[in-house]
This record gives C-alpha cells, sequence and structure tokens, in this order.
C-alpha cells in the first residue's frame, strides 16, 4: 500500500460479529472506522443495522465513505476523535447503541504511507499525527526538538518501556542542539547511540510507539472515550474493544473491571455512597487473541487483544 491506498482488513472479524450480535438489528458505534472494514461487516449482518463511523483521520474517512457508499442512508460518518464522543450531540446522538467498536492501533495504510510519518524507515519525515497534516496535535519532530529532557524520559520509560530511558533522553537533547530531529533516521540514531550497536525492529518499534503515542494523547483519549461510548449503550449492549499493546489493555481492563464493581467509593467510608451496584458485566475475562491462522493471514492482528464488556441490567446466559 506504499501508494496511499487506505485497505482495511479486520481484525478478528468473527469474534467482533459473535460479542456485538448485528444481526438483531440496532444502532453501532464504530469509533475507529478506518477504511470501513468492521463496519461492513455490521452493515451486511442485517438490513436494520445503522452505523455511525468515527475516525479522527480524514483519510479514513474518505476511505470509508467509498467502502460503504452502497449502504450510504444506513450510515453516518463524522471526522472525530472517540474522546470526543460526548460532545458530538450537535452532530448525531450517540445513544441507545446496541453495540460499539474500538479497533484501537495505528492503522497499515499510516504506517505505510511515508508522508505520514508514523514508520521508522530510513528518510521518514517525524510527523505521526493521527489526524494527519491537518491535525490539531504538533508533530513528532518538532516534540523531540522542544520536550525537556524529563518529559521524553517520561516518554520513553511509560510508553517505550526502554529500559536506556535515560540514556536515551540525554543523548536526543544532546543531538537536537546541533542539528534538529527530522527524520526517522534522526531518531534511530539516537538509539543506536545508547545501545552501542545495531537496534533491532522490536526496539525501534517500541520507541517510535512511544513518541506516537505522546505526540497524539492517545491514551488519555481512551481513557475519555471508553468512558462516554458505555454511556451510550442501551441494557444489554456491547462494547467490543481490539488494543494492540499493553498499555492500552490495561486501560481496557481497568475501566471494564471498574464498571462491574458493586461499588467505588473510597476505602474508610462508614457506608456506600456511590452508585451501589454494578453498571453491567464483562464479558472476557482473559482477552481473546487471534487465531494462528488469522495471523499467518493478516499479521496486523498478531498482537491483538479483545475485551468485550455488557452493559446493565445484568442478564442471564452465557455472554454469548
Amino acid at each position: 500500500m506504499s501508494d496511499g491506498s487506505f485497505e482495511h482488513v479486520p481484525v478478528m472479524p468473527a469474534e467482533v460479529l459473535r460479542y456485538l450480535r448485528p444481526q438483531r438489528g440496532g444502532r453501532f458505534l464504530d469509533a475507529t472506522v478506518g477504511g470501513g472494514g468492521h463496519a461492513v461487516l455490521l452493515l451486511e449482518a442485517d438490513p436494520a443495522v445503522r452505523v455511525i463511523g468515527l475516525d479522527r483521520d480524514s483519510d479514513a474517512i474518505e476511505a470509508a465513505r467509498r467502502r460503504l457508499e452502497s449502504y450510504a442512508e444506513r450510515v453516518e460518518l463524522i471526522e472525530a476523535n472517540y474522546r470526543d464522543v460526548g460532545r458530538l450531540e450537535t452532530h448525531i446522538a450517540i445513544e441507545d447503541l446496541a453495540g460499539a467498536l474500538l479497533d484501537l492501533g495505528v492503522s497499515s495504510h499510516q504506517i505505510e504511507t511515508k508522508t505520514r510519518g508514523f514508520s521508522y524507515r530510513p528518510g521518514t519525515p517525524l510527523l505521526m499525527r493521527m489526524g494527519g497534516t491537518t491535525g490539531d496535535r504538533e508533530p513528532a519532530g518538532v516534540f523531540l526538538n522542544r520536550a525537556s529532557e524529563a518529559e521524553l524520559g517520561h516518554v520513553f520509560r511509560e510508553y517505550g518501556e526502554e529500559r536506556r530511558w535515560r540514556a536515551l533522553a540525554r543523548q536526543v537533547t544532546r543531538r537536537r542542539m546541533t542539528r534538529p530531529f527530522e527524520t526517522s533516521d534522526d531518531l534511530v540514531g539516537a538509539l543506536t547511540a545508547v545501545l552501542g550497536r545495531r537496534a533491532t525492529e522490536r526496539e525501534k518499534a517500541r520507541l517510535f510507539q512511544a513518541v506516537r503515542i505522546s505526540v497524539n494523547d492517545e491514551l488519555s483519549a481512551l481513557e475519555e472515550g471508553l468512558g462516554a461510548i458505555r454511556t451510550g449503550l442501551e441494557p444489554g449492549g456491547r462494547l467490543v474493544a481490539i488494543s494492540y499493546h499493553s498499555l492500552e489493555d490495561r486501560i481496557v481492563k481497568n475501566a471494564f473491571r471498574d464498571w462491574g464493581r458493586e461499588c467505588v467509593c473510597p476505602p474508610g467510608l462508614p457506608e456506600c455512597r456511590c452508585r451501589g451496584a454494578p453498571l453491567g458485566r464483562v464479558l472476557t475475562r482473559k482477552p481473546l487473541r487471534p487465531s494462528q491462522e488469522e495471523v499467518d493471514r493478516n499479521p496486523r492482528a498478531r498482537s491483538a487483544r479483545l475485551r468485550v464488556w455488557e452493559e446493565g441490567p445484568l442478564s442471564g446466559g452465557s455472554g454469548s
């Protein structure tokens, strides 16, 4: 896809359909619509299905519009970040949802389109903005040239799980005094200097992931978006979240766990003053993983973890 085409092979499609149950009809939110791959599956499942598709990437919205053209009367596409779900009332009412989907992470299109600046391939500009060239976030190069050594260290440690975060932050601040960071080569060069050898693909991927997460404020957006999406579910409605690294998965797991508690009052209160009942239930005690057959067919699915929440009131059954 080096030509910039936007294809979308949906990850874990059978599991998504099993848990979202579109054959029952209803309104569904695809909060990361991408190229429309999952949305097509939902729309094809039942003629009564309607889909609201969100994406912060204008390229994705246009690709989804083309792919979903034959379902146009049942689709509403909005260029927006899923963190803004609670503030979209002027566009569309996101309520009474039979289901919602969050397919997190970066798309193959974004990685493989050099001008988007997500890749660590030689000569790639340091951009990494999910919203594209018109996004409201500063490009990766600006961040690397501006951030303090402490801020850089925090990003490398927390988002990239880099053990040499102090040395790497120091290396970046030293190097940018001579020449600003502009391309992937500059960041890979800093990492190579710290390691004292050529960086592995995994090491480069972790570092670029860390910078991308920071540039796009991805973890805070996920925390905000999860709660807003849950409030839009009808009783029995389900939220399916697919994450691709442990930081995302931990946020999803913790949110689902907290929603499923009877009491969330601070310790030490003499009596419960909160909701006093779970908001629903978790349907996946452990995350589901793609089959080896799917990974062979679609390598992007390799690190996927799928979790499912069902909004209350609690109901019986097996959860499928």
